[in-house]
């Protein structure tokens, strides 16, 4: 059965996944980058969760009351977990210093995984569309993992505006 699935997915979903690892490994590396390219992968996350939640269940309350949810979540209890303690920000250039990351990569994986967990029992049980509970967690997961981008996001953005750093002597030390 995991076989016929994977037989019968469309191309243009492996497509997004390669794009999806390619990006992620991109991230493992250490960047220097402003604010806007902090921005835009979380807001086309979140775009691309909430967009999945509507095409997958309309725009069905408990959807989006669960994806709503799931985001708030994640920018409450997650920030913690995906900040990014060692990046920095240059007071010269403005761009951060955002080391390199396994952790965006794990969580495009999570979220990948969760919409075609979801796309294939949508495929094998159609009524499932109609499942309050499974719309809920569904777009909960959605929503929470995209959430997590956008609190990774935010904690870098805080980190531009209120704590840049200052270069001394050859080395970059984070200012306390």
């Amino acid at each position: 059965m995991t076989l016929e699935i994977i037989f019968h997915t469309p191309i243009w979903v492996w497509a997004v996944l390669a794009k999806l690892v390619a990006l992620g490994l991109w991230q493992t590396r250490a960047q220097r980058i402003g604010r806007v390219r902090v921005t835009l992968l979380p807001l086309e996350m979140i775009g691309l969760s909430l967009g999945g939640v509507v095409g997958t269940f309309g725009w069905h309350g408990v959807a989006l009351v669960g994806w709503t949810a799931g985001v708030g979540a994640a920018l409450e209890f997650g920030r913690n977990a995906v900040a990014v303690p060692a990046a920095w920000c240059s007071q010269r250039s403005g761009l951060l210093h955002v080391p390199g990351s396994w952790l965006p990569l794990g969580l495009m994986l999570a979220l990948f995984g969760l919409k075609y967990f979801a796309g294939a029992s949508l495929a094998l049980h159609p009524a499932l569309a109609t499942d309050a509970v499974f719309a809920a967690a569904c777009s909960f997961g959605f929503g929470g993992f995209s959430g997590l981008f956008l609190a990774r996001s935010r904690s870098l953005r805080k980190l531009a505006t209120l704590a840049p750093a200052h270069k001394t002597a050859g080395a970059f030390l984070p200012q306390r």
